[in-house]
């Protein structure tokens, strides 16, 4: 039996554009060809890829009317699913906060005591969460 294969993960969203554009500067991800932001007038994407620097695509957004945001930690309306991201080390942890931050995600959790496995739980302006951690 052939298995298939993982295409691209894809987040939903009511802002396509701003959730593409938060994971490529986040993530130094790249647009699909012909995916990239217009250089002038409206933007009316409904769906964008973005790749890794072999071009092989990672991830995708798809526009919605709405989205209700995950309220994790309380299991209201759970996450459903969420991204693990790893840096290197304790310092490159704190910068991929500020980071993230920067973009417009929203610290979840702070678990950086952990000597273990110190990580930052965050949201993405869509309210996707992502975890960051030592790996």
């Amino acid at each position: 039996m052939t298995h298939p294969t993982i295409l691209h993960t894809v987040l939903d969203t009511t802002d396509v554009r701003t959730l593409a554009e938060f994971y490529h500067r986040f993530l130094g991800l790249r647009y699909r060809p012909g995916d990239e932001p217009p250089q002038e007038g409206a933007d009316d994407a409904d769906w964008l890829v973005l790749t890794g620097a072999d071009g092989g695509r990672s991830l995708a957004f798809q526009q919605v009317e709405s989205l209700t945001r995950t309220t994790w930690p309380s299991h209201e309306v759970p996450m459903q699913l969420h991204l693990d991201l790893t840096v290197p080390d304790v310092a490159a942890l704190e910068a991929a906060r500020a980071e993230a931050e920067s973009l417009g995600a929203t610290l979840l959790l702070d678990r950086t005591d952990d000597e273990e496995e110190p990580l930052y739980v965050l949201a993405d302006p869509s309210g996707h969460p992502f975890c960051v951690f030592v790996g």
